[in-house]
């Protein structure tokens, strides 16, 4: 089935001088690296105001992404619905699609950051509303015919969104909780879960509910999992190389808010202790031997009892960029033939 590699987001590292052109060139090299290794899809990831320049604009970057390769899937993992003009949204969308020759999927979320919603959105109170009218309006505007929408988020007047795509875009939704999964059962084609494997089971459980209620087959489902891959000689030495950058990417979700009216330098996360570890150790991470990896992947497909096409979340932006092709090269050659 493959496997993906993500999320992208072009963050800058601590201490390094706000070059954020490199960052980007990095992002696009990293792209056709995974093109060139065979992984199956290349993902990329939205927030707002960080002080790093984690990515705002993922159909920008993933137009560029569109441009240099030829083969590989490009996926937003995910847009924040509720942040975006849905007409502008589907326009941009389709744009990407003419581009990439039909290669994109639309991964959309709800957001969760205050900062966001208030100076983007509806709100926080209104942003599941906003995504389910989202989810309505995508498929009119890129149907070819004019569209009008009467909405409670949205009103619309009779427009043709052009340009129109050649090829459909296949929507995905991102998030954990049941309205999320009921809402991509009922409305898009798949659903984009970082889940522990208990959470995902019941996932499907909900999806599989939605979907029977309203007489669609459980077999057109996609199901992504995404979650952080690190094949080591050990146990041991995986967290000793790669904890420090897996805890600064986890703990700079805790700094955004503080961050997006930081000046100055970027900070660094704290150093990462045996707790905090522990911590780590209880989510959604693969952090070992590569057969140990494989074992557990095989293992959450075989509980959840349906296809999950898997996405290494291994894109560790405090890697420089040598360090991260090592690791896309060994998840190339030890763990993505047997996934």
């Amino acid at each position: 089935m493959g496997l993906g590699f993500g999320l992208l987001s072009a963050q800058l590292r601590p201490g390094e001088s706000k070059d954020w052109e490199q960052a980007y060139d990095e992002t696009l090299r990293l792209t056709v690296d995974a093109e060139r290794l065979g992984f199956s899809s290349a993902w990329t990831t939205e927030h707002h105001f960080v002080d790093d320049g984690y990515m705002p604009s993922l159909l920008v970057t993933s137009a560029a992404m569109a441009a240099r390769t030829s083969t590989i899937e490009i996926g937003t993992g995910v847009v924040l619905a509720p942040l975006h003009d849905p007409i502008r949204l589907a326009e941009d969308a389709a744009t990407v699609q003419l581009i990439s020759k039909g290669r994109l999927t639309l991964g959309l979320g709800l957001g969760w950051s205050p900062i966001e919603l208030a100076a983007f959105g509806p709100g926080m109170r209104y942003r599941g509303r906003a995504t389910t009218e989202m989810l309505q309006i995508l498929p009119m505007a890129w149907s070819g015919e004019p569209l009008e929408h009467n909405g409670e988020i949205y009103q619309l007047p009779r427009v043709g969104v052009r340009p129109t795509p050649q090829k459909r875009i296949s929507i995905v939704i991102g998030g954990g909780a049941e309205a999320a999964v009921r809402r991509a059962a009922r409305y898009a084609d798949g659903f984009f879960s970082n889940s522990l494997a208990d959470d995902l089971i019941q996932q499907v459980r909900w999806a599989t509910a939605e979907m029977e209620a309203i007489g669609r087959d459980p077999s057109t489902f996609r199901w992504l999992h995404y979650s952080i891959m690190y094949p080591a000689a050990d146990f041991r030495r995986g967290w000793d190389e790669a904890g420090q950058h897996i805890y600064h990417l986890t703990w700079k979700y805790d700094d955004m808010m503080t961050s997006a009216t930081r000046r100055g330098s970027i900070p660094a996360a704290p150093l990462l202790t045996p707790e905090r570890r522990e911590e780590l150790n209880s989510e959604a991470m693969y952090v070992g031997p590569a057969d140990w990896i494989i074992d557990e992947l095989s293992g959450l497909r075989e509980r959840a009892g349906v296809p999950i096409e898997f996405v290494a979340r291994s894109y560790l932006h405090t890697l420089h960029y040598g360090a991260q092709t090592e690791l896309m090269d060994r998840l190339a050659a030890e763990v993505m033939p047997y996934v």
